[in-house]
C-alpha cells in the first residue's frame, strides 16, 4: 500500500465507525479518514479522549463527527442495538466499520494464564466485535459499497509462545472475518477483511514490548494508506483477505 495515493475526497459521503478511536491507531485513522471527507463515528470508553479527536476534526474543517462512549468490556447486547438505532436515526446507513479496539492481556504461558484476564480479553477482542458487527449489519446493508475491517496481528496468523489470550483472540478474529466474508460475498455489497498493522509506535506496543527501541517503530500515520484503501471504493471486490499494512 506504500504506492497507493488516495484522492483527497476519497471518502466523501461515507459514514465510518471506528472503535478505540481515542488514541493510537484508532485516533489516527479517525483523523485521516475525516481528512478524506468521511463522517466518522468515534467509539471509545474515555469521553475526554474522544472529545479531543472530535475537536481536531472540526478545527480542520472536516465533516462533523459523532461520539459514542462505550466500554466494550461491559457493554450489553442492548447497548449495541441502541447504538445501531441511534446511527440509523442520525445517518440512515453505515459505509464502514473498523474494529480497532483491543485488549492485550498478559504475555503468559497458557498453563499459568489468569482466567479473569482471559475472559476480559475475549470479551473485548471477540465478543464485542461480533455483537457490534451483528448490530451494524442492517445499516451496512443499506450502503452500496460497505467495508468491515477486523484488526488482527501476526500472532493470530502464526501461533507464538506466551501470547496467550491475545494471540488466541486474533486467531478467532481471523476466523470470524473469513466466515463473515463468505456469508456476505454472494448477496451483499459488504466486503470483510482483516488487517495486521505491524509494528507501530503505540501505547499497546510498548506494553507488549517494554524493552523495545520505540524509535525504530513507524508512526501510525505511515500505515494509513491501507486503511484508506480498504474503506474506499478502490478495494471493491477485495474480501476475505488477511492483509498487512507493513511488509515483513
Amino acid at each position: 500500500m506504500d504506492q497507493y495515493t488516495p484522492a483527497p475526497d476519497l471518502l466523501a459521503g461515507r459514514t465510518i465507525l471506528i472503535t478505540g478511536a481515542g488514541d493510537g491507531i484508532g485516533r489516527t485513522a479517525a483523523l485521516t479518514l475525516a481528512n478524506h471527507q468521511a463522517t466518522v463515528i468515534l467509539v471509545g470508553r474515555t469521553a475526554k479522549k474522544l472529545e479531543h479527536v472530535y475537536d481536531q476534526i472540526e478545527q480542520a474543517g472536516n465533516p462533523r463527527p459523532a461520539i459514542v462512549t462505550l466500554d466494550l468490556l461491559r457493554a450489553t447486547v442492548e447497548d449495541y442495538e441502541k447504538l445501531a438505532k441511534t446511527m440509523e436515526d442520525e445517518f440512515g446507513h453505515l459505509d464502514g466499520l473498523i474494529h480497532n479496539a483491543a485488549e492485550l492481556g498478559t504475555l503468559t504461558p497458557l498453563a499459568l494464564y489468569d482466567l479473569n484476564t482471559w475472559f476480559k480479553v475475549f470479551t473485548v477482542n471477540v465478543h464485542a466485535a461480533l455483537l457490534l458487527t451483528r448490530a451494524c449489519l442492517p445499516l451496512l446493508g443499506k450502503s452500496k459499497d460497505a467495508s468491515i475491517v477486523f484488526t488482527s496481528a501476526d500472532v493470530g496468523r502464526q501461533g507464538r509462545a506466551y501470547w496467550g489470550a491475545y494471540g488466541v483472540t486474533c486467531f478467532a478474529v481471523e476466523g470470524m472475518m473469513q466466515i463473515l466474508a463468505a456469508e456476505l460475498e454472494a448477496n451483499t455489497a459488504i466486503r470483510v477483511n482483516s488487517l495486521d498493522p505491524g509494528p507501530v509506535k503505540t501505547a499497546m506496543r510498548t506494553r507488549a514490548y517494554p524493552g523495545e527501541d520505540a524509535g525504530r517503530l513507524v508512526e501510525p500515520e505511515s500505515i494509513m494508506a491501507t486503511y484508506l484503501y480498504l474503506m474506499g471504493p478502490d478495494s471493491r471486490g477485495v474480501t476475505g483477505q488477511a492483509l498487512s499494512a507493513q511488509c515483513r
